[in-house]
């Protein structure tokens, strides 16, 4: 079963499910379209218009004019106003349904009467009230595939007819609701209704009405008599190239120099009267779908999705899905991978080339899905025929060779030569303090004390191996572990920093679990050292472990060793301090040779240095031991989590300063 099942031909069973949901345009097809249109849409260049401006009714404005909604005799003020500022067509995108409250719907109808204002309606579910038709010349038959709403609710008469146009401000969100597209007619009961930047587009040109003209395929073009012919898709919409901006400006604030001579959208914004919708830049205004749609037919650069479109991207899902499946039969992973890499990024270049060039969208989400999927797929069927080679070599290996060296062994052969590297690594030593008390308490208890030091190590490793670290050995109570090898890790210092919190924070919540139970608390003690190693395979003929030897390994177990004589849990080297000291509070606790070493080191620990510590350890370097002896009191007020390491220190400098004092402690002990 499993020699059929990764076959190679088996692949193509995949590449057909993947052209299956292409074909039927699931909505999980449709949704990764979308998104690669808008990733398109992205590459464009901003452009901020010469023919638009946006005039929010803001919250200036409501602190000038009062709370919304204003008496409609404000917003005729608004208009004649905007007129003597030299203001070209005006468009109030807001619904007058219902009579004005304060009774001053005359002024405004009055100031609306061939003033070039064009107001809202909009299509409902519930009500079809004061609808606003405009009727249209048709070529074929367009109603079928226009939006259709069962009602459409628009201004009170009084209103409606004294506006010059009357535009439906409906959108048409997609699937994720994000709005891409947007009608530009919409239908009632065999009635059409123009969308607010069509209706605007006729009363800028006084045409009556506008002409539409559809085919077996729906609707082709949308035209206003003494205007460019508008393409649109089979449900005429067009689609919204949001890289429009416009100046926007609050009411309080149009003068002539920001509305003379530019159309005027009216946009509410203040806070509470201002809806929002999502466009494919994040959010966006409720009047922004008729600025962007407005602007887009002024400049012409309608997008455009061709028919021809869902053949051409099957036909080029078909061809890269077999090159790939061939591909991976006869050629190298790297190049496999290669190729995948070149497919994938070509499909990209290839969409944003032609939308850049031509307008033209292209779906490249699909073809890089199936490019992923074909030559994950067909690669895996491979690696399964390869692995089953591989188990041959476990079988002759495995019985003499570690585990871990076997499946090393199987990856790549060569690693059978013994010997290493030069690398920087950063290693840590722990050891458990209190192991007698723990050991005591289990008495005779093998079993016991091997479980509750086997719970102790699971979760000290845990942390280890959370955050890239390679374990090297168990050493009774203790561990080694080190960091950059095998692995590249460019963090390692901060790495084995991060750890050792973490590894100090998980033995406070493992103490807090074994108390209940009874059990003495486990202390540790952490040193951390960086330097360059030799890290490889390590051992005899016989038998050999991947490790790491050197100087700097040797200064991280001096360094844990110490930790306990200087009252800290972890002691980090000078190279460490170094890499982390931007991102870690570093507290200089000396400098110290270690046993066997003649050359001090600066050894740290992760803790904030006050002031008061600062001038402690300069005078403490300089020799003054007994102004460095009066610091201490303070420094323990101002750092009580320290008092350990400052009775340390104390009880070396009531000693007094050697003779040949050079700044450097020598350990006498390890």
């Amino acid at each position: 079963m499993i020699r059929i099942l990764t076959h190679w031909s088996v692949v193509l069973i995949t590449l057909s499910l993947l052209v299956f949901l292409r074909v039927q345009d699931s909505n999980l097809t449709e949704t990764a379209r979308l998104k690669s249109f808008d990733y398109l849409q992205s590459t464009d260049e901003k452009i901020t218009s010469n023919d638009i401006v946006i005039v929010e009714i803001d919250e200036k404005s409501i602190e000038a004019y009062g709370q919304w909604p204003w008496p409609r005799d404000y917003l005729a003020h608004t208009i004649e106003y905007l007129r003597t500022e030299g203001a070209g067509l005006i468009i109030m995108p807001i619904l007058f349904a219902e009579e004005d409250r304060a009774g001053k719907d005359d002024i405004l109808a009055t100031t609306l009467q061939n003033n070039g204002v064009i107001i809202a309606q909009v299509g409902t579910t519930q009500t079809n009230k004061n609808a606003v038709p405009r009727g249209i010349a048709k070529i074929g038959d367009p109603i079928p595939w226009l939006f259709e709403w069962p009602g459409m609710l628009g201004p009170i008469p009084m209103l409606g007819e004294s506006a010059d146009g009357v535009g439906v401000i409906n959108i048409a969100p997609e699937s994720d609701g994000v709005v891409r597209r947007l009608p530009l007619i919409m239908t009632v009961d065999g009635e059409t209704y123009p969308s607010m930047a069509v209706e605007t587009i006729r009363v800028a040109t006084q045409a009556p009405s506008y002409q539409v003209k559809a085919g077996p395929t729906g609707v082709q073009a949308v035209r206003v008599p003494g205007y460019p012919v508008i393409n649109t898709d089979s449900y005429g919409r067009i689609w919204l190239r949001w890289n429009k901006q416009f100046d926007s400006v609050s009411l309080t604030e149009a003068t002539q120099e920001k509305v003379a001579g530019k159309i005027v959208i009216i946009g509410l914004t203040a806070e509470g009267i201002g809806s929002t919708i999502a466009s494919p830049y994040g959010t966006e205004y409720a009047h922004m779908p008729v600025a962007v749609s407005l602007q887009t037919i002024i400049n012409g650069d309608n997008i455009i999705r061709t028919d021809l479109a869902d053949t051409y991207e099957l036909a080029y899902l078909i061809a890269i899905g077999l090159l790939l499946i061939v591909a991976v039969r006869f050629l190298h992973y790297g190049i496999v991978a290669g190729i995948i890499v070149l497919l994938s990024a070509g499909s990209v270049y290839g969409a944003v080339y032609v939308y850049s060039t031509k307008l033209l969208l292209f779906d490249f989400s699909w073809p890089v899905i199936t490019i992923v999927l074909v030559g994950i797929h067909s690669m895996f069927n491979r690696f399964v025929l390869e692995f089953r080679q591989k188990q041959q070599i476990k079988k002759q290996f495995g019985t003499y060779l570690s585990p871990a060296m076997v499946a090393k062994l199987q990856k790549n052969p060569a690693l059978l030569t013994l010997g290493g590297e030069h690398r920087e690594l950063s290693i840590m030593f722990t050891d458990v303090r209190g192991f007698t008390s723990i050991s005591e308490h289990y008495g005779k208890d093998v079993a016991g004390l091997t479980s509750i030091m086997n719970r102790y190590m699971t979760a000290m490793t845990k942390d280890i191996l959370d955050n890239n670290g390679t374990i090297d050995k168990y050493i009774g109570d203790a561990q080694m572990a080190f960091w950059n090898a095998p692995l590249d890790d460019k963090e390692h210092a901060m790495n084995s920093v991060g750890t050792a919190i973490s590894m100090l924070d998980s033995l406070h919540k493992f103490n807090e679990e074994i108390k209940q139970e009874g059990i003495p608390a486990f202390g540790m003690g952490i040193g951390i050292n960086t330097g360059e190693v030799i890290v490889g395979n390590m051992g005899s003929d016989q038998r050999f472990d991947y490790t790491c030897l050197g100087d700097a390994v040797n200064l991280a177990s001096r360094l844990e060793a110490q930790s306990k004589n200087y009252g800290v849990q972890l002691i980090i080297g000078q190279n460490t301090a170094k890499e982390v000291r931007f991102d870690y509070d570093i507290f200089e606790l000396d400098t110290i040779a270690v046993k066997g070493k003649t050359e001090g080191v600066k050894i740290f620990t992760i803790a904030k240095a006050t002031d008061e510590h600062k001038e402690f350890i300069k005078l403490y370097y300089e020799g003054k031991w007994d102004s460095a002896l009066s610091c201490v009191t303070l420094c323990k007020e101002r750092q009580p989590d320290m008092v350990d390491y400052y009775d340390l220190m104390s009880e070396r400098l009531k000693q007094g300063a050697p003779q040949d004092w050079d700044g450097t402690f020598r350990a006498t002990t390890k």
